[in-house]
């Protein structure tokens, strides 16, 4: 093969890899924008910020949970304007880790390991599920469905309880 052949089928190489290596970059930079997402919704949600948990989910967004209670299932399914029309009765602390999200264009889903406090004491932990879309450049809760489990069948935070 002649020298320029073989300059361009290196430059050609060159160009797709890093085509390939921007929209790497382009998707780790959305996967970790829709997780801080999810994280805001949870943190405005344990501080009981209802314009913030406004802010992360869209006008018809809904939230739902499946629980096992007395060998039945329980699944519930509401709007969070539901949630942020309720009057504030308990302090709930939520925090989740171990967060991975799927991005494809418009849309992510972010799956998130949880556990949560009542009041300050231990309550329960699951799996929060978000599906999020991308409105105007930010990422907004579109749905959030969670299981509620105990230990050992989901894991409590890493951190231990938490120190507020």
């Amino acid at each position: 093969m002649p020298m320029v052949a073989r300059l361009l089928v290196a430059a050609l190489v060159l160009s797709l890899a890093a085509r390939a290596t921007s929209a790497q970059s382009s998707r780790a930079a959305d996967e970790a924008a829709a997780i801080a997402a999810a994280d805001s919704l949870l943190a405005a949600l344990s501080r009981d910020d209802k314009a913030g948990i406004a802010r992360f989910t869209t006008d018809s967004a809904i939230v739902g949970y499946s629980a096992m209670r007395g060998g039945a299932e329980r699944v519930r399914v509401h709007s969070w304007a539901e949630v942020i029309a309720q009057p504030s009765t308990v302090r709930i602390v939520e925090r989740g880790f171990d967060a991975t999200a799927r991005v494809q264009d418009r849309l992510a889903h972010v799956w998130m390991p949880y556990d949560i406090y009542i009041d300050g004491k231990w309550s329960h932990c699951g799996i929060d599920a978000f599906t999020l879309l991308n409105v105007a450049g930010r990422w907004k809760t579109v749905a959030l469905f969670y299981t509620v489990e105990q230990p050992p069948a989901c894991n409590r935070h890493p951190s231990g309880p938490p120190t507020r």
